[in-house]
């Protein structure tokens, strides 16, 4: 196999130059996984000290939705100016700082302020570090957008691991916010020095999304609502459909998480192999078809393939959303991938909720089947995401 060079000057199959970068990225990722994995282990103990009750709590946790938000399309632009690298840093040092913060905050005022700094932090980083993945990849001429998000979720998984397992071990909140604010810095510590230095030119100060970033911002909500929808409702659908009982109704969110997981360490090779197109139709189909057998089989133990086939489907299709945002040029990489993030992040945050108001006029079931049809927009549309 012959190298080629890539639009930006660099020899696709040699990839010694972009490897600190690269390395630096996968890093990123990971600690901006693990911190946000690592706040709900310690929401509960929040709460108590707080003296919130549930729907004051929902309130305040509201905050870091709207940090994230906000500082997203901000992201983008600063991105965009002066290149992601500074942004990553900004970010994750900001989420390493908030943790500790987070665990002695003592009243609900100070829990939000620090958990829209918190989320504010979270945006940034993730714009940045998704910018940065989308560069790099270019650079390389190659597709690994996938394996840098399997790394945000294994920081995830090792996240929730560890404060779970510090605070059964009676760790004070403090303590485990400490230990969880560590992690995080330790993580972000070799990264000054590895990220890209090129910047972007002098955008406008903002450009609205339009053209093909609205339709990739568009997949994103959708794609995002999935996983929303599988996170907060999935066990409720176990449960109303009689698939199993409460105890081990989670045990569908556990299925699509590992199997995300999976299909994003191999996501690379995959659409290497098929395509994105290929990836986008079949990722598409098979997240209809999760949805549908969990909503028909009666069967518990098939039912429970229907997370995996979600987990398996949706997996690939937002980085490729991603790396097409990257890669358009209808306006400048920072503010197309901002924007694709905060309509996912809309996806997560507000999804459910309409999806809850969807299920009390109809029921659950029926919700799912809506979220269904809303996924055949991803295969229906593939052709023109590709040609971004």
């Amino acid at each position: 196999m012959t190298a080629e060079t890539t639009a930006s000057g660099y020899t696709a199959g040699d990839y010694s130059a972009t490897a600190p970068a690269r390395l630096a990225t996968r890093l990123a990722f990971f600690a901006a996984g693990f911190a946000m994995a690592s706040c709900a282990p310690l929401f509960p103990f929040i709460k108590e000290r707080i003296g919130a009750d549930e729907g004051q709590f929902g309130l305040v946790l509201l905050c870091l939705g709207f940090g994230s938000i906000i500082a997203m399309p901000v992201t983008g632009v600063l991105a965009a100016r002066r290149g992601a690298g500074p942004m990553v840093l900004l970010g994750g040092f900001g989420l390493a700082l908030m943790l500790p913060l987070l665990g002695v905050a003592w009243s609900a005022p100070l829990v939000g302020a620090v958990l829209f700094v918190f989320g504010a932090s979270l945006g940034t980083i993730d714009v940045a570090m998704n910018v940065h993945g989308a560069e790099i990849e270019g650079r390389e001429g190659r597709p690994i957008m996938s394996n840098f998000h399997a790394m945000f979720s294994i920081g995830g998984f090792f996240g929730a691991g560890l404060m779970t397992l510090v605070l059964s071990l009676g760790v004070s909140v403090v303590v485990a916010a400490l230990i969880a604010g560590a992690v995080t810095f330790a993580t972000m510590l070799p990264i000054p020095g590895r990220l890209l230095r090129a910047g972007g030119g002098e955008p406008e100060p903002y450009v609205f999304p339009r053209g093909i970033v609205l339709l990739l911002a568009l997949l994103a909500g959708i794609t995002f609502l999935v996983e929303g929808a599988v996170l907060d409702w999935g066990a409720l659908l176990m449960i109303e459909r009689d698939l199993a009982e409460p105890r081990v109704a989670g045990m569908g969110y556990i299925a699509f998480s590992a199997a995300m997981l999976v299909a994003r360490l191999t996501g690379g090779w995959l659409i290497s192999t098929l395509g994105e197109f290929r990836v986008l139709i079949l990722g598409g189909l098979a997240t209809i078809a999760g949805v549908a057998t969990i909503l028909l089989v009666p069967w518990p133990a098939v039912a429970l393939s229907g997370f995996v086939l979600i987990g398996l489907g949706a997996a690939n299709l937002v980085p490729i959303l991603f790396s097409a945002a990257g890669r358009q040029k209808v306006m400048p990489a920072g503010l197309a991938v901002a924007s694709v993030t905060t309509t996912g992040y809309a996806g997560v945050l507000l999804g459910p909720a309409l999806l809850g108001f969807a299920a009390d006029m109809t029921s659950l079931p029926v919700a799912f089947w809506l979220v269904a049809v809303l996924m055949a927009a991803v295969p229906l549309t593939a052709r023109f995401v590709v040609r971004a």
